[in-house]
């Protein structure tokens, strides 16, 4: 049976919570300080620790810090009579996964329990342990595809070769164009970008020509376009199927001949510059159209990198997976070392259509919203479309080779509990025994899913 751990210096709650949650089939122990309760963990592990805040001696902050430390998997669920912002964030920010105030509402508190249950068993489980190296190295994968696009890179950075970087929005055409600027033997030159759709055409010749004093209304100085500034290092122009005709002919007459002519200006420069340029629309089909100037095309369609989208290299998850939580701790200072298989399942199978970007997205969510060590089904089920979540994992569950945890979703969990009831003509006692769970929390997972026979 699940074994609850109960710190508190008021023996009244501490004798009422032991007699509840007893009734209802847990273990508990209890003790009424901080070091007793450490004490008493070292001798009998507990499934949750329930700890007051404010304590004589060390408080329950205190041995919070102590738990998280030798007890990592094990959750805490922090009560206080003080209904104050500093001790809730105090908690939160010391790893707690939920904080109930007093007076305890005992349905508000049994609910913590069984979601930090929940938790503590994922955390039990198989998971990718996550440790504190370096997040270096901004491409990530080991599917073929991938190899493909690293090959690609190794190549076109040998030379001052203009490349085309094509692929899904999300999938990482500027790590591209960072990477053959990075391994190319002008690596020490400036690497220099532009949205060429984030401006409006009098604006993006400006800033990649740059302009003349007085050359319009406000220019009250001259300034450096980023063709300069790019200098004999590398010049990236993502989104350049949304080029203007305009625009157009004016990049095909820097790339043709290596001239242009700041706004406002009377002399033309020179680049030395590698282009680089992106686009995750059909370039081909836009000149078929007479939107994109064919002329143009065959200039920047030199060499061609394409980016595969995420849903066509799944086995890459994982390994992106890491490295983004990583990156994520570093980033935003937290702490999250696992993440359960279920996750991990659940993370692979979904198609992701704005691709890395979307996956990091919804990983800086589930980091920040974390209440522990671990991420956790209910977090993306929570960040992400819960229905599309749902289809996931039905579809997972009748794939042998994914296999999700019947209490992932709360949905799976009770269509599980109903057809086990069902199957034993709702005999409680034969269904405590198939699910594993005590006939309280099977009482009350009824109750809660509102079930009933012939449902």
């Amino acid at each position: 049976m699940p074994r609850i751990l109960i710190v508190d210096d008021d023996e009244t709650s501490l004798r009422t919570l032991k007699l509840h949650f007893s009734e209802r089939g847990f273990d508990v122990g209890t003790a009424g300080d901080a070091d007793s309760g450490l004490s008493a963990l070292a001798d009998h592990t507990a499934d949750v620790v329930v700890s007051d805040i404010r304590m004589p001696g060390r408080d329950g902050l205190s041995l919070l810090e102590d738990i998280r430390e030798k007890y990592p998997t094990t959750p805490v669920i922090m009560i206080t009579a003080f209904h104050d912002l500093d001790s809730t964030v105090a908690a939160m920010h010391g790893g707690a996964v939920d904080y109930i105030q007093k007076p305890i509402d005992i349905n508000e508190l049994e609910a913590a329990i069984d979601r930090a249950l929940i938790m503590h068993t994922e955390e039990s489980g198989d998971a990718l342990v996550l440790d504190s190296s370096d997040v270096g190295g901004t491409i990530i994968g080991r599917s073929r595809a991938m190899k493909e696009v690293f090959k690609s890179i190794g190549m076109v950075s040998q030379s001052r070769v203009t490349v085309l970087v094509l692929g899904e929005s999300g999938t990482g055409k500027e790590l591209v164009a960072r990477a053959v600027h990075k391994v190319s033997q002008d690596a020490s030159q400036p690497f220099v970008a532009v949205n060429c759709a984030a401006l409006v055409e009098t604006l993006l010749e400006s800033e990649l020509f740059g302009h003349e004093k007085g050359a319009f209304t406000g220019a009250v100085s001259s300034r450096k376009g980023k063709v300069e500034l790019a200098g004999d290092g590398t010049l990236f122009l993502d989104e350049v199927g949304e080029l203007s005709p305009r625009m157009q002919g004016k990049l095909l007459r820097l790339l043709e001949e290596r001239e242009y002519m700041p706004v406002g200006g009377s002399t033309t420069k020179h680049s030395l510059a590698r282009f680089v340029t992106a686009t995750n629309v059909d370039l081909e089909d836009k000149v078929a159209k007479g939107e994109f100037r064919e002329d143009l095309y065959y200039r920047l369609n030199v060499v061609t990198i394409s980016l595969p989208a995420l849903r066509d290299r799944r086995e890459d998850i994982p390994l992106l997976v890491e490295h983004l939580v990583k990156k994520i701790n570093r980033d935003l200072r937290k702490g999250i070392r696992r993440v359960p298989s279920e996750v991990m399942e659940i993370l692979a199978a979904k198609d992701w259509p704005g691709n890395v970007r979307e996956l990091e997205n919804v990983l800086m969510k589930a980091v920040v919203m974390a209440p522990g060590s671990s991420l956790s089904i209910a977090q993306l089920a929570e960040i992400t479309n819960q229905d599309d979540l749902h289809e996931l994992v039905d579809e997972t569950v009748n794939d042998p080779e994914v296999r999700v945890s019947s209490a992932s979703l709360k949905e799976i969990e009770r269509q599980h509990i109903l057809h086990v009831l069902n199957q034993t003509g709702w005999h409680k006692g034969k269904s405590c025994d198939i699910l594993g769970i005590s006939r309280p929390r099977l009482d009350r997972r009824i109750r809660e899913y509102d079930l009933s026979a012939g449902k």
